[in-house]
């Protein structure tokens, strides 16, 4: 069992460069698009400009992991208002965990973890703040 477990750990990598990058991102809406709780959500608001979607994470998690500084834009933006509640942040939250655990170790991994967890704390704190005052701008 103790040898199972080694090499269980060694087959993970650390998130080096972009396709570790893509690799993340990928494992992670694959999970997402099978979710019953999520997928309907993202395929709602996203449609058909998943590439679109998927280039555009890759960027953003370049950006945020690698230090190389590929995407601009807003995040929260596109997520405001969206019809979700705390369940849907732990589900996403939860997927994330999972999909960085079973692929990655590492210093950058535990970031990605850290950071995802952050977001999501940030948007869904600032989607019920606008809810609650939908007469305000969201830029």
């Amino acid at each position: 069992m103790r040898e199972t477990v080694n090499n269980v750990i060694q087959m993970k990598k650390q998130i080096l460069c972009l396709d570790d990058v893509k690799l993340l991102v990928n494992t992670f809406y694959e999970s997402v698009r099978a979710d019953p709780m999520l997928s309907s959500i993202f395929d709602e608001r996203i449609g058909e400009r998943w590439p679109q979607h998927m280039e555009k994470m890759y960027k953003f998690w370049q950006t945020v992991l690698l230090n190389e500084h590929t995407y601009c834009g807003s995040p929260f933006t596109p997520h405001a208002l969206l019809e979700v509640d705390h369940s849907h942040f732990e589900k996403w939250i939860a997927l994330f965990r999972q999909t960085v655990d079973r692929l990655f170790n590492g210093e950058r991994a535990e970031e990605a973890k850290w950071r995802a967890e952050k977001m999501a704390e940030m948007f869904e704190h600032k989607n019920a703040y606008y809810r609650k005052n939908l007469s305000k701008s969201l830029s």
